[in-house]
């Protein structure tokens, strides 16, 4: 009161020279700068006069990471001024709205605010005459008034109604008279929480379940009903196109019959439930049932006392071959449950390896439940999906292929494979056995490869397995191949593209060595792990990259952009626990700059190339890296589940032009571990829909960015399966 009393002494001391109206004035003054100074109280780097947009994605994003750690400004990558704010946004006009938003300096918020203050000290001085009481009335109402005009000045009409509807509120103006200016003012604020820049939790879950809802009556999936339940692989699967088939003599019921519609149903998602193998292949130490778990010793068909010992004792036996240095990529034939090449990651090498979908149950699943490099397929009566000249070595360990049948034509499809100066290292009974048979295989196998001008460079034997192996090396010139006295077998025609492989028919004939130094295949590539960053010898700059640069050029900017991708987004801004993430898939591969960028983690990558896309598989196998050739409108030659996760970068814009975008997803869906990750970057016009359905699908949404034309999603797959059913005929 001490305090009250004094204000007012000094207040009379002046009486003489104030007079009422001036008081009003000055009190005036005061309360707007108080209002002014109060209704600026807002979060820092918002500006009040633009409404927030709040969206799922929003909030998500907040909590995930700091976009700024997330995007980084390269050629084909999101822009920089993406890393600026601390929300992430979701279309161009929200990232122009957040840059109004985040800068400091800005002159048109300033603007309004004065004008609003000329406002009310017009509005105040023309009733300069009034009481004092009716004074103060008149400048809380109108500061209030000055307040819902400055917001108004950028807001559009339906806005500003509501605005004025809550003002219009009778519980409103009780409030209004039971608080000061300033206060009032913040509490109107936090009671605006839709246009402020913190949601709730309530918004944002009936959010999530309102666009759950639209997405599932947009797409509706059902749960595949077929033969081979979880085990599903649709072009492997197609009874009704094997029914048809007018022999199986060389395998064609293995190889690819694919379905004419791809499906757009989900599979059940199962384990591997497999003790069938561990029962035929027990006794070969493949697989042993212990328990509740299958264990793998490492044993195999050659190598019954470990894979690890087998690889040395080749190595031993032959230095040349180099594993991990000269020799890095290989194909493994035949590969049973894939210890061979499991255990070749220790000697850095890194092993594409295959074998039929057989009797045997799921050889390939299990090889990928290990977390080793496999895919199903048959030496049948096509081309495999690889590039010529790509594989450093081949390996078969009793791997069941008549190699020396029909003039050799399936040993001619390793040839065509194997780098000049490559190796095959075969490892079967002919070898050290002397059983009639094996005797008889022995001189066809080596009658033929003589023939081939394949050099055999040693014979060794494995006394502790019990087996031996003999090593070829494909020739580096055609020299040999000019002194044949007989031209069998023959030399491919001219117009034979060793490179086009899709649905090809195996030629038995061998294409010539390239004898032009800047032609791909005729120097052996750099060691290992330079290979790696080194654009390949016969990368031209003269020709022109996929990205529009000199080759060379290209092959370097796309590392370095992965690079910066990898190091500055995926591996600390996406929410990913890489520790748990083992199977990669990149699905539109260019250089392998993804998968190069990955080197250090514990992780292989499967290079899709689309058939499609620029056929870039050969630069991705001359950096030390594997890859596949593959058309996403049919199914992938894998068995559910054996992923962990997908990186699809401008795949389905690309892909949904020749086929049904819900099919690529169920494809995705059938690949993908649960809980496995798919990262998707692609334009804006497809980024929503791969959104919406996968939510149909009940994934959730670790991050949702767009800036501009260019996209970012990251998603996760979840136990969720439909419970409607749908039977596809032709898998019975």
């Amino acid at each position: 009161m001490g305090q009250v009393k004094y204000s007012h002494s000094r207040l009379d001391a002046k009486k003489s020279s104030c007079s009422p109206a001036t008081v009003v004035v000055v009190l005036g003054v005061c309360l707007v700068g108080v209002w002014m100074f109060m209704s600026s109280s807002v979060i820092p780097g918002q500006n009040p006069n633009i409404p927030v947009r709040e969206s799922k994605t929003d909030s998500i994003a907040k909590v995930s990471a700091n976009p700024s750690s997330q995007f980084e400004d390269n050629s084909g990558d999101l822009p920089e001024d993406a890393m600026k704010d601390g929300v992430s946004q979701e279309n161009a006009q929200d990232e122009k709205s957040s840059d109004s938003e985040g800068n400091d300096d800005n002159e048109e918020p300033t603007s309004n605010n004065q004008d609003a203050n000329t406002k009310v000290l017009e509005t105040r001085t023309e009733d300069e005459s009034s009481s004092s009481e009716t004074e103060t009335s008149k400048s809380k109402s109108e500061n209030e008034n000055g307040s819902s005009d400055t917001n108004e000045a950028d807001k559009p009409d339906s806005e500003v109604k509501k605005i004025e509807e809550r003002v219009r509120k009778p519980e409103d103006e009780k409030k209004t008279g039971s608080f000061p200016a300033g206060d009032q003012s913040e509490i109107l604020k936090e009671t605006e929480t839709d246009k402020g820049a913190f949601s709730t939790q309530a918004a944002e879950s009936a959010s999530e379940k309102q666009s759950q809802k639209q997405a599932e009556s947009l797409y509706k999936w059902k749960t595949c009903n077929v033969t081979e339940g979880p085990d599903f692989i649709p072009c492997l699967d197609n009874y009704g196109a094997l029914r048809k088939l007018r022999s199986t003599l060389h395998y064609e019921h293995r190889e690819r019959h694919c379905p004419a519609e791809s499906p757009t149903c989900l599979i059940w998602y199962n384990n591997v439930p497999r003790t069938k193998l561990a029962e035929v292949k027990g006794h070969q130490n493949w697989v042993k049932v212990t328990g509740e778990y299958l264990t793998f010793p490492g044993g195999g068909t050659q190598f019954k006392n470990g894979a690890l010992h087998y690889i040395d004792h080749i190595q031993k036996s032959f230095p040349d071959i180099e594993w991990g240095k000269r020799t890095r990529v290989i194909l493994d034939v035949g590969c049973g449950v894939a210890s061979f090449g499991g255990y070749l990651f220790e000697r850095d090498v890194i092993a594409m390896s295959f074998a039929p979908k057989d009797e045997h149950e799921a050889q390939v699943q299990f090889a990928l439940e290990r977390g080793i490099p496999a895919i199903s397929a048959v030496m049948g009566t096509q081309r495999l999906p690889f590039p010529s000249k790509v594989f450093d070595a081949i390996h078969c360990a009793r791997c069941r292929v008549p190699w020396h049948i029909e003039g050799g034509k399936l040993l001619l499809e390793l040839n065509r494979l194997l780098r000049p100066g490559g190796y095959f290292v075969w490892s079967a009974t002919p070898v050290y056995q002397q059983e009639a048979e094996d005797v008889e295989i022995w001189e066809a196998m080596s009658k033929l490869t003589k023939a081939m001008c394949w050099e055999r460079v040693v014979i060794y034997k494995d006394d502790l397995n019990q087996v031996g192996a003999a090593i070829y090396r494909k020739p580096t010139s055609n020299e040999c191949y000019e002194n044949r006295q007989k031209n069998d077998p023959p030399l491919c025609k001219n117009s034979d593209d060793p490179d086009a492989i899709w649905n090809i028919a195996l030629q038995a004939c061998m294409h010539k060595i390239p004898v032009d130094s800047s032609v791909r295949g005729s120097n052996w590539p750099k060691m290992w792990p330079e290979r790696l960053e080194s654009p390949p010898y016969w990368l031209k700059s003269t020709e022109t990259g996929a990205y529009g640069k000199p080759a060379p050029e290209d092959f370097t900017d796309d590392y370095k952009h992965w690079k910066n991708v990898v190091t500055n987004s995926y591996l600390n801004g996406l929410g990913i626990d890489w520790s748990s993430v083992r199977n990669v898939m990149d699905m539109r591969s260019i250089y392998g700059g993804f998968a190069a960028a990955l080197r250090d983690l514990n992780v292989w990558v499967m290079n899709v190339v689309p058939l499609d896309s620029p056929d870039t598989l050969p630069v991705i196998y001359e950096r030390g890296l594997f890859g596949i050739y593959h058309n996403w409108c049919e199914s992938f030659s894998t068995y559910p589940r054996t992923y962990d996760l997908l990186h699809a970068d401008h795949l389905f814009s690309t892909a949904m032009k020749r086929c049904k975008l819900e099919s690529i997803i169920a494809e995705v869906d059938r690949v993908l571990r649960p809980e496995g990750k798919l990262i998707v970057r692609d334009n804006i016009e497809i980024l929503p829909e791969i959104e919406n359905m996968v939510k149909s699908m009940h994934w959730n949404i670790h991050l949702s960015y767009n800036k501009e034309k260019e996209g970012l999603l990251c998603v996760e797959k979840t136990l969720w399966r439909p419970t409607e059913v749908e039977t596809l005929a032709y898998t019975y």
